[in-house]
């Protein structure tokens, strides 16, 4: 005999979570059973309270804060944060700081692309892309490593430069990457654009007007890639883009489609951009040492040696200069 029973539809509320990260999102989930009925997405829960921490803090105290709101491409988050007091004061950026500054920005670039392209693959069930971009995005890693001595949270950018100069035989490798790099892309390419199971499960799929992306207040690929050609790199003319030829990468059918092709549009500009900023990279200091020096005069303590020379030094600058007095002696 079999006993016939009715529950009602239980609520769940899953999170704050993220579907692979922490917690951003709550979702309230409505069941009957395994299927599920309603879903109520609830955002929000991303604010730190950055802001408030900010109060009491210094720019070069503060910096650390801020390569944690975008871990995916943390140089950007450290610009914006130097850039305003850099256009507050007018504090002049040294031609080669802004130079490094651009090939800093265009590597995060590409490593934010890169892990966007793996998990969006993996999503539609394609997993080998997955481990591609792992491969070319920790040798960007370890460029930023050599650079700036972390791999993910960079601390590097400082008011008027960066925190120290790029090291020997850098630029040679970056240089050997972007040459790496570049087929790489072909390959994703040949893998992947003319798919037809790919292009089954993302052409006209998550349609975003013109009209919607710009209401909504989207931004970067997302808006791009519904046809509104804007991006801040022309529209602000910041750091030194100006100088270098490039062009931006948009397209018109706003589909998840769409969205792909302008972020692998956008890897190949950003070699474009590395490639020229490194061969044309000028000499010169690496930061304006008056932004050190705002309301201190010349006595200031970011004058002193322990300041200028030993603590914006990576280890293996001082081993070389440790090298060179010894053989002097």
């Amino acid at each position: 005999m079999m006993i016939l029973t009715k529950n009602k539809p239980m609520i769940v509320s899953m999170g704050p979570h993220h579907p692979s990260m922490h917690g951003v999102l709550r979702l309230i989930v409505t069941l009957d059973g395994e299927d599920v009925l309603d879903c109520e997405p609830v955002l929000g829960y991303l604010h730190r309270g950055m802001e408030k921490i900010a109060e009491n803090r210094t720019i070069v105290q503060y910096l650390p804060y801020v390569t944690r709101w975008d871990y995916l491409a943390t140089m950007f988050t450290e610009a914006i944060t130097v850039n305003a007091p850099e256009k507050l004061t007018n504090i002049q950026v040294p031609k080669r700081a802004s130079y490094i500054r651009i090939i800093m920005l265009e590597l995060s670039r590409i490593a934010s692309h890169l892990l966007w392209l793996g998990p969006f693959m993996a999503d539609i069930g394609a997993q080998t892309p997955f481990f591609y971009i792992f491969r070319e995005r920790e040798m960007i890693y370890d460029l930023f490593e050599s650079a700036t001595g972390m791999r993910m949270m960079h601390n590097y950018f400082r008011i008027g430069g960066v925190a120290v100069d790029l090291p020997y035989g850098w630029i040679d490798k970056c240089l050997d990457f972007c040459d790496y790099f570049l087929p790489k892309i072909n390959e994703y390419e040949r893998l992947i654009t003319n798919n037809p199971i790919f292009l089954k499960r993302v052409e006209g799929i998550g349609i975003i007007t013109r009209e919607e992306a710009i209401n909504w207040g989207l931004s970067g690929p997302m808006l791009r890639a519904s046809g509104v050609q804007w991006d801040l790199r022309k529209v602000d003319h910041y750091e030194c883009y100006d100088e270098l030829d490039w062009k931006i990468q948009w397209q018109k059918e706003g589909d998840s489609l769409a969205r792909y092709l302008v972020r692998i549009g956008e890897m190949k500009e950003s070699i474009k951009i590395i490639q020229q900023a490194l061969k044309a990279i000028p000499g010169g200091p690496f930061e304006n040492l008056e932004a050190r020096r705002l309301s201190q005069g010349k006595n200031s303590e970011w004058n002193l040696f322990e300041y200028q020379f030993i603590s914006k030094k990576n280890l293996h600058q001082l081993l070389n200069y440790q090298n060179k007095s010894i053989m002097l002696e």
